[in-house]
C-alpha cells in the first residue's frame, strides 16, 4: 500500500463508517489533482504535508469537534471555573462545620476538633473541585456539539463574539487596587470560621489544660445562652458579609462603591461587637472565677481589662480596614 492509501485509511477511519466510502473518493481525487503528472514518492510527501495530519484533516469532516471544549467555549469555561470553585468550596466548609458542631456533645479537646475539620475539609474541598469541575466540563461539552456554528472564534464572557469594542467595557486595574481571587477565599473562609465559633462558642472557646490524654476542656469563655439572643442581627451580619466578597469576586477591584459598602459593615459590626461585649452576663461565671485566681484580680478588673482591650482592638482594626478600603478605592 503506497502512502496515499494509507494517509487515506488514516483520515476515513476516524469518520462515521456511512462516509468514508464518498470521503475516500472525494480526499483521493483531491490528492491526484495536486500532484504532477510524472509525480515521485518526494512530490507525494510534499502534497500530504499540504494536507496536514490526518487527525486534522478528518475533524473537519466530522459534524461535531473531536476535541471535549475547542477555543470557542474554552476561556468563558476556564473564566467560569475560577470563579465558581472558590464558592463552592467555601459553602461545603460551611456545611461541613454546620454538620459537625450539630452533633458536637464537648467531649473533644478543641486541637482534635481543629484537627479533624482541618482533614476532613481538605478532603470535602478536592471532592467538591471534582464535582464542578465534572458537571461544568458535561455543561459546556454539550454546548460545544449543540452548537452549529462554524465560527471557531472564541466568545467573551457574555457568549458573544468579541468586537474591539468590548475593549472599551475592560477596566484597567493597578495592581494594588486589585482584589484577588485568594483574598475573596481567604475572606469567605474567616466568615465561616468565626461564625462557627460564634454560634458554637460554649464548646470551643474556653480554658483547657494539660492531661494525660492531651488537652482537658475546664470551662467555657462565654454564655452560649447571651451570644444566641443577638443571632438574628449576627446572621444578617454574616449574609452581609458574604454577598460583599461575592461582589468583590466580580468586581475584581475596589471602587468608591465597595469601599462604601465595606465601611457600613465594619461600623455596624463594630456597633454590635460592642453591644454583645458589654452584656454584664457575657462571660460565664466559672471562667471569669477561674481568671481572677490565675491573675490574682477582681471581677470588676478582669473585665474592665478584657472588655475594654477588646473594644479598642476591635476598633482600631475597623479603622485600618475602613481607611484601606478608601485608599484601595482612590487609586487610579
Amino acid at each position: 500500500m503506497n502512502l496515499i492509501e494509507i494517509y487515506i485509511q488514516e483520515v476515513t477511519r476516524r469518520l462515521p463508517e456511512k462516509n468514508r466510502e464518498d470521503i475516500a473518493l472525494e480526499l483521493r481525487s483531491t490528492i491526484e489533482d495536486m500532484l504532477p503528472d510524472d509525480y515521485s514518492e518526494k512530490d507525494i510527501k510534499a502534497v500530504l504535508e499540504q494536507l496536514g495530519s490526518p487527525v486534522t484533516l478528518a475533524s473537519g469532516y466530522r459534524d461535531r469537534p473531536m476535541y471535549l471544549i475547542g477555543p470557542r467555549y474554552f476561556d468563558v469555561y476556564v473564566t467560569l471555573l475560577k470563579m465558581i470553585l472558590p464558592i463552592a468550596a467555601v459553602i461545603s466548609l460551611i456545611s461541613m462545620m454546620a454538620e459537625y458542631f450539630i452533633g458536637y456533645g464537648g467531649e473533644e479537646a478543641v486541637i482534635n476538633v481543629v484537627l479533624r475539620l482541618f482533614g476532613e475539609g481538605i478532603w470535602r474541598i478536592i471532592e467538591v473541585g471534582i464535582q464542578v469541575f465534572f458537571w461544568l466540563t458535561i455543561v459546556f461539552a454539550i454546548l460545544e456539539r449543540t452548537d452549529k456554528g462554524k465560527d471557531e472564534q472564541p466568545l467573551t464572557a457574555s457568549l458573544k463574539k468579541w468586537t474591539p469594542d468590548d475593549l472599551k467595557n475592560i477596566p484597567y486595574i493597578p495592581k494594588k487596587k486589585a482584589i484577588s481571587k485568594f483574598e475573596v477565599f481567604g475572606g469567605l473562609m474567616w466568615t465561616a470560621i468565626w461564625a462557627t465559633f460564634y454560634f458554637y462558642a460554649s464548646h470551643l472557646v474556653g480554658v483547657y489544660e494539660g492531661g494525660k490524654d492531651g488537652l482537658i476542656f475546664v470551662t467555657s469563655t462565654f454564655n452560649q445562652e447571651v451570644l444566641l439572643q443577638y443571632w438574628p442581627i449576627v446572621v444578617m451580619m454574616i449574609a452581609f458579609e458574604i454577598a460583599l466578597f461575592l461582589y468583590k469576586l466580580i468586581k475584581g477591584q475596589w471602587t468608591k462603591r465597595m469601599a462604601i459598602s465595606n465601611a457600613v459593615l465594619q461600623i455596624i459590626q463594630t456597633i454590635v461587637f460592642i453591644i454583645i461585649v458589654l452584656n454584664p452576663n457575657l462571660l460565664s461565671k466559672d471562667f471569669i472565677t477561674y481568671m481572677m485566681d490565675l491573675f490574682s484580680i477582681t471581677a470588676t478588673q478582669f473585665k474592665t481589662w478584657i472588655v475594654g482591650g477588646g473594644i479598642f482592638i476591635f476598633i482600631v482594626s475597623t479603622a485600618i480596614n475602613v481607611v484601606d478600603g478608601f485608599r484601595k478605592a482612590r487609586i487610579r
